[in-house]
């Protein structure tokens, strides 16, 4: 076997995709994960590519059990799932800059989770109305709930992140 090795990005990309879902599914018990008005309180979680390349993939994962679980339908499913992607890569990218960095997940979900909730769930309300929801939601869950975050990790993060 390579010494080389370690399984310890694997454990961080599961341990943060269960998280994603427990905080999801939290989320959903308040009506708050898959309608119009979204406030995923997982999304703060989005700030962890900040600190580790394996959040990307928990992120992602956790995004797409989430979404099975919470009974998305199926292009939900895959887009909802490709914006959180798209936005802990941006944030992966952004992360010498924390604040700027929480924007791509609000960015992305902003972009491409209106047109799904207009078009494939037909909720009442226009794409403005959505964007505009979708988008304080993310602001809420990422960019401030993300900052704080990110804020107590950073104090911690050499014990955390060895």
């Amino acid at each position: 076997m390579n010494k080389s090795f370690s399984a310890k990005p694997m454990i961080y990309s599961a341990f943060i995709a269960a998280l994603y879902v427990i905080l999801t599914y939290v989320a959903n018990l308040m009506g708050l994960a898959n309608n119009p008005i979204q406030v995923r309180f997982s999304e703060a979680l989005c700030v962890l590519p900040i600190f580790l390349p394996a959040a990307i993939p928990g992120l992602f994962i956790g995004c797409i059990i989430s979404n099975v679980l919470t009974g998305a339908i199926f292009i939900d499913i895959i887009f909802g799932s490709l914006a959180t992607l798209i936005g802990a890569i941006g944030t992966r990218c952004l992360r010498k800059h924390p604040l700027i960095a929480t924007f791509p997940p609000v960015i992305a979900n902003t972009l491409i989770i209106p047109p799904i909730l207009a078009y494939a769930y037909h909720f009442e309300g226009s794409l403005p109305y959505f964007a505009i929801t979708v988008g304080l939601g993310e602001i809420i869950s990422c960019v401030i709930m993300g900052f704080i975050f990110y804020k107590i990790l950073y104090k911690y993060k050499e014990n955390i992140f060895r």
